[in-house]
């Protein structure tokens, strides 16, 4: 008997901007530019693509591209995304521990 399987998509759960915002949190939290560039993507697929490339004035396969695992956007191409999001980046002192 095999089992069958789906791939995983975070993306169907993240249902609520605070979801978007703590799943964002822990990519973060890491500081892994490829992983919080995947985040971005995974952000933005739960938002939905198409509306974030109106709002940031690029193109769904360009978001696609710079947003997916293996991609390597520009600063501006990650802030028009943060911004198209409703959120913004600050900064805080990383703790000493």
């Amino acid at each position: 008997m095999t089992i069958e399987t789906r791939p995983f998509d975070p993306a169907v759960y993240l249902d609520s901007p605070e979801a978007m915002l703590a799943y964002l949190d822990g990519a973060f939290a890491d500081g892994d530019a490829g992983e919080i560039t995947d985040a971005l993507g995974v952000v933005a697929r739960a938002r939905g693509m198409s509306q974030l490339a109106e709002e940031t004035g690029l193109t769904r396969q360009a978001l696609y591209k710079a947003l997916s695992g293996d991609g390597n956007p520009e600063f501006a191409t990650v802030l028009k995304v943060i911004r198209a999001l409703g959120l913004r980046l600050h900064t805080e002192p990383a703790s000493a521990a």
